[in-house]
């Protein structure tokens, strides 16, 4: 059966709608037609004020206005361009007359409430909505999700993680007006390695050479640690010149890349195929230099250094006219910018190519000669602006001098006040008509003030120590009320006061230095005070340590000390003087551990040291140079000047200690005798007479790596004597040397050095006396060892750099004994983290492959583990 629809219901529809369609809108589209704005509404609104809107848009019940025409046009243009609204309509509403009443209908866009990350570390997610600038608030767009969405997967790429997948979406938030969620789901996936790197067209090098070339693109080796093999498409577009290079460095000028390509096999693995053309291999020809006055042709081919017949190559080449990876590198830019030829250049041409011979000129506009016009710096709010000045080698009116701002970075650098890394000269208003430049340094002050604060517990009880050391003091201010902030800084001065105590020491010390005596010359003057207390202890009958102060020993001593920078052989070098004063005094000390227990000792010195330092990169993280230190510590020679009869006293204390040991050490003879030979042994030492000669060498090499990830090698190496003038009296019972361990010496009785050898317990590898069967201290000891760090972070705030060791040295009672193969050795790992407010802070992990003197028959000293705190790097 047929069924037939009706029309009419369909045909009043479009009657109707055709009307209203009319009412509403026809009106708008009339072609330009002028007006008087009879009235303005917004419409759609949920968050917005209307009034604001309607300000906003610039549109004034009573303005003329041509509807529709550039007004209309402009304003929506102008809301549009704020990127709040989705959707933006005008609607004529009525007209009456020559007035016209106009709707303004919004749609807003949502706000973002909240932001979920799924599929990171919950850690990440700050630096991501950081990074996105997904804030609470933020309008939602459609360019806001795709940028979000291309800036993770991005992100993620240049990570290894080629096969990321970011997923975003919306969803409504009912507890806010107008809000949307935000969650964006993460897909990492895994990293994708590089399995091969396959060469075509290559004949004249090897594929395995190729892919040496590659810095960071590797393939996957099993045992590769340092390199990884995960494709990175920036770091894989950098070795793809430096493929280019490698080929010129062998002569093939010509050589290019045909074509690359990356070859997926499967979702965590590609390969990677480059084919090359090599093309001819060249020579160098003649080598004319054109343009120079300043030098001659023979010092400019010595700097260049390269020879008529040697094989091209095309980066040693650029290297020696200008090398830009090293600040004071050896080439001809640097030659001439070191001698105030700032504005020179230097450009080398081929000149013509016969056969496989290429002839250069090296075209030379030497300019004119630089002067240095205003020397300013910025950044120092703590330091007074002459600290800085004093250390800087560039100084108006002086000639223009490339190697002088570098050796100016590492004088700033070593001062410790400002961030190594941060320091920047900046070479601003060069004139080359007139011939000056100025220099702005711009400086990052770090902390230079440090607190310690330590508590322990040890020798049966609690130790506690508290330290304060300002190295950037200023103690003209001391009155200054205002100047404490918290205390006087800014003169480069160092003050510090220690107290460390227990139940059975204490320790008192008190330093100050001042790096410019009299302001004008690099004359460091220094003053110590120091004071330390050991007292009596015993043991009762339950294994407690009783304290008797009665008894005791104590050291006070004074130094005072002058050093300054001189000019032979180097400006590096340093010589230092200073006298020192130490009194031994012991009351009842009967421990053993010295030749006597009542009586005193006095020790006046002079110390002659010759310092060289010239590391460069900073104090904390050196990357480069090197930094020794001799010593030589002198008494006067008393006994030369003495009528004793040095070699009796020393016969007699000697048959004296022989008889006492046959008798019980309470029998009323043994005490009597006992006293008589610590008479004699005061006599002895009555006076201190001794040389101690040391020496200490550290070279820094940078191995591979960037600015800020260097892998440095630091060698070391240190060598110690003490010795005594007078054999009848014999070697004195201080200042000698105790190795192994952490090397931390917070705590020192009698002068002595306290050598830090890590895989083997503190002091362990000190010496037994073998008359006494004690550890009275090595008279002679050698070490060296070798450290490769790797920096983790070089921030002002924390520094942190992990370290592997390879160490070995010993101690030995005497000259005779010495051997400076019979080493100790240890291996290990450690690390360091130096914050500006509590010094350097680390711990070591050795493993000592060698019995230490304590308990030889132990074997192996084995796993051992070092806390390391204040001590220098």
């Amino acid at each position: 059966m047929k069924r037939f629809i009706s029309l009419e219901p369909l045909i009043t529809f479009l009657l109707l709608f055709i009307t209203t369609f009319s009412l509403a809108q026809v009106t708008s589209y009339e072609e330009g037609k002028k007006y008087i704005l009879g009235g303005l509404e917004v419409t759609g609104l949920q968050s917005y004020n209307e009034q604001t809107v309607k300000t906003y848009t610039g549109l004034r019940v009573g303005q003329p206005i041509t509807v529709p025409g550039e007004q209309i046009s402009g304003v929506i243009k102008k809301l549009w361009g704020l990127e709040l609204f989705s959707d933006i309509d005008f609607y004529i509403t009525k007209v009456e007359g020559d007035e016209v009443f106009l709707e303004l209908n919004i749609i807003e866009r949502p706000t973002l409430s909240k932001v979920t990350i799924n599929g990171i570390k919950k850690r990440k997610v700050d630096d991501i909505v950081k990074d996105t600038d997904l804030k609470k608030g933020k309008k939602i767009t459609e360019s806001l999700i795709a940028n979000t969405k291309n800036y993770l997967q991005n992100k993620y790429k240049k990570q290894g993680f080629l096969n990321a997948r970011v997923s975003i979406t919306t969803v409504n938030d009912t507890s806010e007006t107008n809000a949307q969620k935000m969650v964006i789901n993460v897909n990492k996936g895994d990293k994708v390695k590089i399995k091969d790197i396959i060469f075509e067209g290559n004949e004249k090098l090897k594929s395995k050479k190729l892919r040496k070339a590659f810095k960071k693109t590797k393939e996957k080796r099993l045992g590769r640690f340092w390199k990884k093999s995960k494709f990175i498409e920036d770091d894989y577009e950098n070795d793809l010149s430096l493929l280019v290079d490698k080929y010129a460095e062998n002569g093939y000028r010509d050589a290019r890349i045909l074509s690359d390509s990356v070859i997926k096999l499967d979702d965590n693995n590609i390969n990677i195929k480059i084919a090359v053309e090599e093309g001819d291999k060249y020579y160098f020809g003649d080598i004319d230099f054109v343009g120079n006055s300043v030098y001659t042709d023979r010092q400019l081919s010595q700097v260049l250094g390269i020879k008529k017949g040697a094989t091209y190559n095309g980066v040693l080449l650029r290297e020696r006219i200008a090398d830009d990876s090293k600040p004071d590198a050896q080439d001809l830019s640097s030659l001439y910018q070191n001698n105030g030829y700032l504005f020179s250049s230097i450009n080398p041409v081929e000149v013509s190519a016969q056969n496989d011979t290429i002839n250069f000129e090296i075209r030379i506009i030497e300019g004119k000669e630089t002067f240095l016009d205003h020397i300013t710096v910025a950044g120092n709010d703590k330091t007074n602006d002459h600290v800085i000045f004093r250390e800087l080698r560039t100084r108006p009116g002086q000639k223009y001098n490339k190697s002088d701002i570098i050796r100016s970075i590492r004088e700033l650098g070593q001062l410790g006040y400002f961030d190594a890394e941060q320091i920047k000269p900046d070479i601003q208003n060069p004139n080359p008509n007139e011939g000056t430049v100025d220099i702005a340094y711009s400086l990052v002050e770090s902390g230079s003030s440090q607190i310690e604060l330590q508590g322990g517990y040890g020798g049966g009880g609690f130790i506690g120590t508290l330290g304060l050391s300002f190295s950037n003091f200023s103690i003209k201010n001391l009155l200054k009320g205002e100047a404490y902030k918290p205390v006087p800084m800014g003169d480069g001065q160092t003050f510090a006061v220690r107290v460390q105590a227990s139940r059975t020491f204490r320790v008192y010390s008190l330093n100050f230095s001042e790096p410019w005596l009299g302001g004008k010359k690099p004359v460091r003057f220094n003053l110590s005070l120091s004071r330390t207390q050991q007292f009596g202890t015993s043991f009762d009958s339950r294994g407690r340590i009783d304290v008797d102060k009665s008894r005791g020993f104590a050291i006070t001593g004074i130094s005072l000390g002058l050093a300054k920078r001189v000019q032979w052989p180097d400006d590096f070098f340093t010589i230092s003087h200073s006298l020192g004063y130490q009194l031994y005094d012991f009351n009842n000390y009967n421990i053993g551990l010295f030749s006597f227990g009542n009586g005193s000792s006095n020790s006046f010195t002079y110390t002659l040291g010759i310092s060289r330092n010239a590391t460069s990169g900073g104090r904390i993280f050196p990357r480069g140079g090197s930094n020794f230190e001799i010593t030589a510590k002198l008494t006067p020679p008393y006994s030369l000047f003495s009528n004793k009869d040095f070699k009796a006293i020393r016969d007699e204390s000697e048959e004296l200690l022989e008889e006492i040991s046959q008798l019980d050490p309470n029998d009323p003879q043994a005490i009597a005798l006992n006293e008589r030979r610590e008479a004699l042994e005061e006599e002895r030492f009555k006076w201190l007479e001794y040389y101690k000669i040391k020496f200490k060498g550290d070279w820094y090499t940078t191995l591979v790596g960037s600015a800020d990830k260097t892998l440095v090698l630091r060698s070391n190496a240190e060598f110690g004597f003490l010795g005594s003038y007078n054999t009848d009296i014999g070697d004195v019972p201080f200042e000698r040397f105790f190795v192994g361990g952490d090397g931390l010496g917070n705590f020192t009785l009698d002068g002595r050095d306290i050598i830090q050898l890590r895989g083997y317990e503190n002091q362990s590898l000190t010496p037994i006396n073998p008359t006494t069967g004690r550890q009275e201290g090595g008279l002679v000891y050698n070490k060296f060892s070798l450290e490769l760090r790797y920096p983790l972070t070089l921030k002002p705030s924390a520094s942190i750099f992990a370290l592997t060791f390879l160490e070995a040295g010993n101690a030995f009672n005497n000259f005779q004994e010495f051997n400076p193969f019979e080493l100790k050795r240890s291996v290990g790992a450690g690390l360091r983290i130096f914050m500006p407010a509590f010094g350097l802070l680390g711990i070591d992990f050795g493993y000592g492959f060698d019995p230490d003197n304590v308990s030889p028959q132990a074997g192996p000293s084995g796993w051992q583990t070092h806390f390391i705190i204040g001590q220098q790097f």
